[in-house]
């Protein structure tokens, strides 16, 4: 079980602008610039500074906070009852979203949003609780430890490439380490490690539907109304190393993801935001047409890189 309770994880710094959470070993503001998820340079540090709340000052209902936070949970497509998304509004830090997955075998949280309320966890209870979270990248890891901890000691599934990332010590947390290229979570949902933004970055997929994170970042073209053939050049996804900084993925980790994906067959994709959702019958085509454009617009040879 967790050495750190619910009540204590409560009170925990978490960086406002990444949404970590660091455990009570840890004193953020005696890193390097504070957080050291957002001193790495696939984030920011703002340039007032880092600044940090708490689980109990988010959740006062604007006590301490000037704007008071909540969940919104909505059904990620009408015709389909299994599958929903769970974002924070007014946004927080990042303001990704989660998916909450309901399959025969149980539960699944893709990803991780930092706020977790009564009501957000009250509704997922009578779901029938969470089975497995499966956190693509550190940049998602924000309060996992939490999380698991409300929902009895839930599995926390992390590629064990970016175990260096944990805020909290490993001894005590529920972690299920990924070790291999793919990783049965349950029947009918697979954790794909295709690497890139992190070493170990992961994409999960259910149902053809593949979930991408930040792995892969879905692009404004995406969603054009080009049919099945784009005019020439149209990108469809970016390949970044470092989003928010603007820094691409050198061709080896462009290739690995086409690779990574390759075997597997999806028929739409749903990135970390809401409004990135792409849903058309080639788009296992548009991710390896926009790796080709990718690395031709950085000046490489593309058959060095992609058959």
């Amino acid at each position: 079980m967790s050495t750190e309770s619910p009540s204590d994880l409560l009170k925990c710094f978490i960086c406002t602008t990444c949404g970590t959470q660091f455990g009570r070993h840890q004193d953020p503001q005696s890193q390097p610039f504070g957080c050291r998820i957002c001193a790495d340079p696939r984030q920011y540090v703002p340039s007032g500074g880092i600044n940090y709340t708490s689980l109990n000052d988010l959740r006062s209902n604007g006590k301490y906070q000037p704007i008071e936070h909540k969940n919104e949970i909505t059904l990620l497509d009408p015709k389909n009852p299994n599958i929903y998304t769970i974002v924070t509004t007014p946004k927080f830090a990042i303001g990704q979203r989660c998916f909450f997955i309901k399959t025969p075998g149980g539960n699944v949280l893709w990803d991780l949003i930092t706020f977790l309320d009564e009501a957000t966890e009250r509704w997922i209870r009578e779901q029938g609780g969470l089975h497995a979270i499966v956190i693509s990248h550190p940049h998602y890891y924000t309060t996992h430890r939490y999380w698991s901890g409300v929902f009895n000691n839930c599995p926390v599934y992390l590629s064990v490439e970016d175990r260096e990332w944990l805020s909290f010590p490993e001894e005590g947390g529920n972690y299920q380490w990924i070790l291999t290229p793919t990783q049965q979570i349950l029947p009918g949902v697979t954790a794909i490690k295709v690497g890139g933004h992190f070493p170990g970055s992961l994409c999960l997929l259910h149902d053809k539907r593949l979930f991408i994170a930040d792995s892969l970042v879905t692009v404004p073209s995406a969603h054009g109304p080009f049919g099945d053939e784009p005019p020439k050049g149209v990108t469809s996804y970016s390949f970044m190393w470092s989003i928010p900084n603007m820094i691409p993925m050198p061709p080896q980790d462009v290739a690995s993801i086409v690779k990574a994906l390759e075997p597997w067959e999806f028929d739409s994709t749903h990135g970390a935001f809401n409004g990135m959702d792409v849903v058309r019958r080639d788009v296992k085509k548009r991710v390896l047409e926009s790796a080709r454009i990718a690395l031709a617009a950085m000046g490489y040879r593309v058959e060095e890189w992609l058959l």
